[in-house]
This record gives C-alpha cells, structure tokens and sequence, in this order.
C-alpha cells in the first residue's frame, strides 16, 4: 500500500511546463515517473515482487486514508501488510496550490493482530463520522523539523509507536470523518 499527498510534485511542475513551452521535448523517463504509482512500481520492480499494490492520494486526508486501507487490506487477506507514504518538496507553480517543504516518508509493516510479536505494538481502530475531524497534534522536537512537508499529519502516531505508554490519537479521514487509534504494547 503507497501512498502520497502528491507524488513527485517537480515532475508534475516540469510536465506543466514543457507542454506550455516546447511540448515536443518532453522526456519519456520522466513522463514514465510522473504517475502517482511509480514509486510503487519502482519498488515492485526493486524487490522483484509480484503482489498486488495500491497507490492512493486524498490530499489533507492521505496518511490517515492510506492507513485505513491497509488496515481493510489486512482485514480482508489476514496477511501483513506494507504500509509506504512519502511526501517530497513541492517545486514551481504548483507549489503554490499545493505545498510541501522537505523531505518526508514512513514505512510500516502492519499485521493481523493474531500475528502480533513480542515488541510490536497493538493499533485498534474506529471511524467517527458526521463530526467535524480534527486531528491529533504532534508533540516532538522531531514533528517541527518536518511540520511543512504534507506527510506531517503521520507524527503523532510515529511519537505513539515509539513510546512505551498507550496512547489514544485521531487522524482526519476527510472534514468529517475521523480515524481514532489507540495504541498500546503487544
């Protein structure tokens, strides 16, 4: 499961202008990277592996939307689950409408609870709709560094994985839904 607020934002501002300029030079490899699933081809394709993936954007909503997919997929095929978002800088006239600063990616593998191992961390989960969401703030020195990057909704629950205390947060699902997670240790 691969997810991203935007993808590769330089491409897509190198795309827009090309055409406009001199559409006969676009370049076919980066033509090839401007889909929203390269980075999940690229990494289909660098680990050799032939499972199914998928490849989601839900713009403000994107971290807490692609957890809540893998989960459904773990729930579906009781197997693990990769669990990949990343945002990158935003370049050119895109950037204006749709910001992000930095560098910033998460990987977890994610598993029925069943499957659950000694150090892991049990993640229950609900939606709450027909309420406004509002997400959990983050709380580290480390949320700061990347607050601008359009992944940084992803801090809390990376702060509540890597404490040893149960720690209850939400992330946004859309304006009025919400993912609420609690998280305690296996």
């Amino acid at each position: 499961m691969f997810a991203s607020t935007h993808g590769d934002l330089a491409i897509s501002d190198y795309m827009c202008a090309t055409l406009v300029d001199t559409p006969a030079l676009i370049s076919p490899i980066k033509f090839h990277n401007s889909v929203h699933n390269a980075a999940a081809g690229y990494w289909s394709i660098g680990t050799s592996s032939h499972a199914p993936y998928t490849a989601i954007s839900a713009f403000h909503h994107t971290f807490g939307v692609g957890l809540l997919e893998t989960v459904v997929q773990i729930a579906c095929e009781q197997q693990p689950v990769l669990y990949v978002a990343f945002d990158v800088e935003a370049k050119g006239a895109l950037s204006t409408m749709a910001p992000s600063r930095g560098l910033l990616g998460v990987a977890l593998v994610l598993a029925p609870a069943g499957a659950a191992r000694p150090g892991c961390r049990l993640l229950s989960m609900c939606i709450a709709a027909n309420e406004p969401s509002k997400a959990t703030p983050p709380r580290s020195g480390a949320a700061a560094l990347v607050a601008d990057n359009a992944l940084a909704p992803c801090m809390p629950l990376l702060e509540a994985l890597a404490s040893d205390a149960p720690a209850t947060l939400q992330l946004t699902l859309a304006e009025r839904a919400s993912l609420n997670i609690q998280v305690r240790q296996a």
